[in-house]
């Protein structure tokens, strides 16, 4: 399959995904963001530009912080996610924030529109990450700030998964692994011209009962490959079954953990 032609099959399949969560606010995917806004310490009067802006938990938080004299622009490819941020945005009575249907990675702006970058959780989803941050760049003022964050490469099922496939020979590389690590994100950013970076870790684990842990419909993300796009019906039952039975090992009494190190990294340009 010719990588072009594999994007977008990946993409659409990351659209559909985020499509299918109507439901996406909650005190998790909220409580996870916060962070990444006290590291960026926003001020009045400042324009902003949301990647990945999903339901736009992070771009009316911000919208509000910079104020009538400000901007926000949040770009999503999802219309599902951009449909429930309208919506929200429309309630509020927010008039500082437009929402731009789109390919994140594909969209340009003038060089220095930008105070300040956000991409929330988002940045794995890329399938070219130093292009992107160099491109960010491009869009920032002089003095300008890029923030993202990041799951850590131990964190959510992929790393299972992996153990598991790889038990039958199949070779799964983790979405997670180019931010993975805070020294990894420090390196991009270093790598893309960034300087004064900072980076902070923070714990969103939690525990949840064996039958939600052990919901794996044999789906994979990578923005490169997905080796399990050739694997036959019966060796995904395979997988799947010992899977389920790897969650139930890992089982206590308080539930299976989720783990969630989330890394939250800034620079400056």
């Amino acid at each position: 399959m010719h990588n072009n032609q594999y994007e977008q099959q990946y993409k659409q399949k990351v659209i559909d995904f985020f499509n299918s969560r109507t439901s996406y606010d909650n005190d998790y995917t909220i409580r996870r963001t916060l962070p990444l806004l006290e590291l960026v310490k926003l001020k009045k009067g400042q324009k902003v530009l949301d990647i990945a802006t999903g339901t736009g938990i992070i771009a009316i938080s911000v919208a509000q912080i910079v104020g009538s004299e400000g901007k926000v622009i949040g770009v999503d490819f999802s219309s599902g996610m951009l449909k429930q941020a309208q919506q929200k945005i429309d309630e509020l009575g927010l008039q500082n924030i437009e929402l731009i249907a789109a390919d994140a990675e594909y969209i340009d702006f003038d060089d220095e529109s930008f105070d300040v970058i956000i991409c929330s959780t988002a940045i794995v989803y890329f399938t070219d990450i130093p292009a992107a941050l160099r491109k960010w760049y491009s869009f920032l003022k002089k003095g300008g700030i890029v923030g993202f964050s990041s799951c850590s490469q131990e964190s959510c099922e992929a790393p299972l998964i992996i153990k598991v496939c790889d038990k039958h020979g199949i070779s799964l590389t983790n979405i997670n692994e180019p931010t993975g690590t805070p020294q990894k994100c420090q390196n991009l950013l270093r790598e893309a011209g960034f300087k004064d970076i900072q980076v902070q870790s923070e714990q969103f684990g939690f525990y949840r009962s064996v039958e939600k842990a052990q919901e794996w419909n044999g789906g994979w993300f990578h923005p490169r490959e997905n080796p399990l796009l050739q694997v036959s019906a019966e060796q995904m039952q395979e997988l799947q079954i010992e899977y389920r039975q790897q969650i139930e090992a890992m089982a206590t009494e308080q539930g299976v953990w989720y783990e969630n190190l989330t890394i939250f990294t800034i620079g400056r340009k």
